[in-house]
């Protein structure tokens, strides 16, 4: 017989239904008949209690709401009868004892990846172009016209025929047939660009947070080079990313080309030295060959986005084992969404391994709350549509499905946005919910790998970093089969076990960071970078 309902936590007074329900409907669960008292899509919860007014709700183990109206016993929460509620958290009130999972499989494992100088190993060779305002946008735009294109074939312009000559090995001035073919292709490197709209306007604060997060992409180990497009006059002068860099590296070893447009004339000569001189340092690059390295190497970045009600009980947990799994053998995973951890602080904070960093996460977490409130919002307001369509009716509710994706491993540090991982086991990192700003922030913070779980389906992807990804459920899994790279709907139906699953998706990792599979949003060039913008615009 097919199980109906599922419930998460032995103490939770609500099921999860894993098929549509008919009002009417008889259920057997626990060795008891619940007849269902409303129509129930699957995903969506029913009460397994009776609940009156301002009862509280549990799930996975935790508050997640109140009943704003009397709900009986086998009838559906809704937007209507239930309201977000979560624990608060006033100070670390104990210490966890974790279980580690067996890592005998993958503690010897190593990926194929690119070592760097400073001891850091890539999932990828990339060569990044990216400006310091957003007045250089349109420069960026060109350049990566001309690289991609000349790269590949296609039309000629004046940067491109310059390229094509350094291609072919002739002098600058040399002609060269417009439907020529490239000659020469690079293996072992690509080309990247990103744009954005910051680095002047709004206060200066936020030029230095955008400082710090681009610092963090030249430093990420997916990074060979990179080439920094200026114009002079911003807030975002050329000296702050000099410091950020020198913050976060003081050894620098990687080449980064800096120009400043107000200091170099015309238009068409700047783009000519910076065409002639990146080529240079990505020619070189492309000599940097794939080498064995123990996936204690790895910083995976753990993200999800469009969730439903199935996340939570399939995807999440399966990357929570993953991401234990990596701790244990001395990997970093990377928790970040603060807004996504509402109702879960309690557990987060006692998995903190020192005091110091349980205090700096109530901060965090109070700190960016008020912020949210003060500009008429609030963490209650973070299920979208599309989550409570699916089942996620309360913040609460989405913040204890999502933070599985954590595992339970001890928390070895608390990271606010910009700051760069540096301890083995698993990282908390101050970011938002929103999908591209959390990845964007976490490949920041040297992910060089983010695996991100969906039950309703995300097109996202990042300029450096491959970004897998997980679906909850085997019908998304087949309706967007070129996003999806994992699908664990066999978990839903109990085929296969949590740690079954979490080792699948850590072998597939290791599969992408090796070079062996491209990860669909690269195949499908999905380069998104969205940075945070915490002050106000002036």
């Amino acid at each position: 017989m097919q199980t109906k309902l599922i419930k998460v936590q032995p103490e939770d007074n609500v099921a999860i239904a894993l098929v549509d329900l008919i009002q009417g409907d008889r259920v057997e669960f626990e060795g008891e008949e619940i007849i269902i008292l409303s129509d129930t899509k699957a995903k969506h919860k029913i009460t397994l209690v009776d609940l009156a007014v301002d009862d509280k709700i549990f799930m996975y183990g935790v508050l997640v709401g109140k009943a704003v109206s009397e709900i009986k016993r086998g009838d559906a929460l809704t937007v209507d009868n239930v309201k977000h509620q979560s624990s608060s958290v006033e100070k670390k009130t104990g210490s966890i004892s974790w279980n580690a999972p067996d890592v005998s499989k993958f503690k010897d494992r190593t990926f194929m990846g690119y070592h760097r100088p400073d001891g850091q190993v890539g999932t990828a060779n990339v060569w990044l172009f990216f400006p310091l305002v957003f007045c250089e946008n349109r420069n960026i735009e060109v350049l990566k016209d001309v690289f991609e294109k000349e790269l590949s074939i296609g039309e000629v312009n004046k940067q491109r025929h310059l390229l094509r000559n350094l291609i072919s090995g002739n002098s600058a001035n040399n002609e060269v047939e417009a439907d020529e073919e490239t000659q020469q292709t690079f293996d072992n490197i690509e080309v990247r660009f990103i744009t954005h709209q910051g680095g002047c306007g709004g206060i200066r604060q936020d030029s230095e947070t955008l400082a710090k997060l681009l610092a963090g992409y030249v430093k990420n180990p997916n990074v060979a080079g990179a080439t920094v497009l200026s114009l002079g006059c911003q807030n975002l002068q050329i000296e702050i990313l000099k410091n950020a860099l020198s913050d976060i590296d003081p050894d620098m070893k990687k080449p980064v080309l800096i120009y400043e447009q107000q200091q170099m004339g015309t238009v068409d000569d700047m783009l000519n030295t910076i065409i002639k001189e990146s080529f240079a340092g990505i020619k070189e690059a492309n000599g940097i060959q794939r080498q064995p390295a123990p996936i204690s190497k790895l910083k995976m970045g753990l993200e999800c986005g469009g969730s439903d009600g199935f996340s939570g009980i399939s995807a999440n947990p399966a990357l929570g084992y993953a991401s234990d799994i990596l701790a244990a053998v001395g990997g970093s995973p990377i928790l970040s969404e603060f807004p996504e951890l509402c109702g879960v602080e309690q557990e987060l904070v006692n998995r903190c391994v020192n005091d110091e960093d349980a205090e700096r996460f109530m901060k965090l977490m109070k700190a960016y709350e008020n912020a949210a409130e003060a500009s008429g919002s609030g963490f209650d307001m973070n299920p979208s549509p599309g989550n409570i369509k699916d089942g996620l009716i309360t913040d609460a509710m989405k913040s204890a499905g999502a933070a599985k994706k954590g595992g339970t491993s001890p928390i070895e540090a608390i990271l606010d946005y910009g700051e760069y991982v540096t301890k083995p086991g698993l990282n908390l990192l101050c970011t938002p919910g929103n999908d591209v700003e959390s990845t964007t922030g976490m490949v920041g913070s040297g992910a060089n790998i983010v695996v991100f779980t969906t039950g309703l389906g995300t097109p996202t992807g990042n300029p450096i970093a491959p970004v897998l990804k997980v679906s909850s459920n085997t019908v998304l899994a087949e309706r967007m089969p070129d996003i999806i790279d994992i699908d664990t709907g066999a978990v839903v139906r109990g085929e296969k076990s949590i740690p079954e699953m979490g080792e699948e998706i850590l072998e597939y990792v290791i599969k992408v960071a090796s070079g062996e599979i491209m990860a669909k949003a690269d195949i499908l060039n999905q380069n998104d970078f969205i940075p945070w913008k915490r002050g106000v615009s002036l």
